[in-house]
This record gives structure tokens, sequence and C-alpha cells, in this order.
């Protein structure tokens, strides 16, 4: 079974518990899916095939290149992306996400209006703020679910810092929390760190303003302190650049609907 196919079953499992609905969209949004396609992609513009069902168009969309070949039986285009960046392409269209039709049991129609509310929950990107640290220690209180949360999600942010801390803190003005402090990160990375950690948050089902994000160098005295008292996740390191094999597999030139 697939990360999917996982998160599907807890859900239908039990359809009244929020935290399984959110990691199931929390797993659609970081998995690659694979969308047939109508014709062959003319540049960076994509059409995805269509289809009708009780008046409302989907895409058909698979986790695995396999699958999507069970299903259509010939050789057919396809673009692959991640499942945020094609919630985000087809915001507002009108067009919901058929994932795994027929080949998987995680064969589910997903309808245009959660397409729509996946790309707005993941917009809720961190505010910036400035509060002074007198304390830190050990983190506790956090549910169990905010944990494996960040660390699913940090496990997918290769190569964007050497590790982070999560640790309890107290801060100048005498209020408290936890935060997350990432270690040597690369430059530019702190937005897409910030928002991994929101992410985590939000999937959780755990309010958001619980932790507060750091970005600090392994030198500083913070991170000495920070390897004493928090609870360390390690980011793997990263993997050697992909080369695209279809339309749409590179990060950097997403696919444009036509």
């Amino acid at each position: 079974m697939t990360d999917l196919d996982e998160a599907h079953a807890a859900m239908e499992a039990a359809p009244q518990d929020d935290t399984a609905r959110l990691r199931f969209y929390e797993r659609l949004a970081d998995t690659e899916l694979f969308m047939l396609l109508g014709e062959e992609a003319a540049g960076a513009q994509i059409t995805p095939e269509l289809f009708e069902i009780e008046d409302q168009r989907f895409t058909l969309v698979f986790d695995r290149e396999e699958r999507l070949s069970q299903f259509v039986g010939r050789v057919a285009p396809y673009a692959g992306l991640p499942g945020r960046a094609l919630a985000q392409m087809l915001q507002g269209q009108g067009i919901g996400l058929a994932l795994n039709l027929e080949v998987a049991p995680s064969a589910t129609l997903i309808p245009a209006e959660a397409v729509d509310w996946l790309v707005e929950t993941l917009s809720h990107g961190p505010d910036e703020t400035e509060a002074r640290l007198t304390e830190i220690a050990a983190p506790m209180g956090l549910p169990e679910a905010v944990v494996t949360g960040l660390d699913r999600k940090l496990a997918i942010a290769a190569g964007l810092a050497r590790f982070a801390y999560l640790a309890a803190a107290t801060y100048e003005d005498g209020a408290r929390g936890h935060v997350l402090a990432f270690v040597d990160a690369v430059e530019g990375a702190e937005k897409a760190l910030a928002s991994a950690a929101g992410e985590a948050l939000t999937f959780s089902g755990i309010e958001a303003g619980v932790m507060d994000v750091l970005f600090v160098k392994a030198s500083d005295p913070l991170s000495a302190n920070l390897a004493r008292v928090g609870l360390r996740f390690d980011l793997p390191e990263p993997e050697k650049p992909h080369q695209p094999g279809a339309p749409g597999m590179d990060p950097q030139s997403p696919p444009k609907l036509r």
C-alpha cells in the first residue's frame, strides 16, 4: 500500500475523525501525482483529460505511474507534479480530482470544493514577529500528533537545513510556548521551512500559535543550548537532481492549465 492508500483507509475507517481527514489531505498535497492528459503537452501548457460525474468535472490522477498505465491500458500522455501544485493549478476551475479510480484501495472522488479548500489551507503561511527568548527547556505538553507531523513533514525537506530542534520556550514578556529551530538552513529556504512547520501544525488539527520557528547557525551559543534540551529532527541529505521524464515533472517549471 502507498502512503495515500494508508491515509485514505484511516479516513474511511473513522469518518468523524477530523484529524484522519486532515492527514489524508496532507498526504495528497505532498505526494507526486500523475495526471492523465487529453493530448500531448505543448511546452508548459497542458490539457487534462476531463470527464463528468453528476454535473461536475474531474481529472484523472494516480499516485503511481503504473496505476495510471493499468487504468488506461495503453500509452497515454500524462504530467507528474506534486499534489499541492496540481491543486493550485486547478483552483477556481471547478475541476475535482478522480484519484486512483479502479486501481487502488484509495480510489475516491475529490470534488472541486475540496481542491479549493486544500489550496486555501496551504496558503496560510506563518507571520513574522520579533520576540526575545529568555529560557529554553525540553519540549513538554505538545500532542504526539504534532511531533509525528513534524517528523513526517521534515523528512521531505531534504537539503534545506542540517537539522532542527524542538524545545519549550519562555519569552521576555513571560509568554510560554514552543520553538522549532532550524540549524544551518540553506539561504532562501527559510520561508519553505517555516511553511512546512506550519503545515505540520495545521494538518495535525492543532491551532496556530502553538509553535514559533527560529533559524540559527551551528556556531551560535543558542544552538548548543538547544542540543542539550531539544528534541532533534534530522533532515535527509538531498537526492541527486532528478531528470524530468514527462511534462510537469520539473518543479522549477510547473505546467499551466490549457
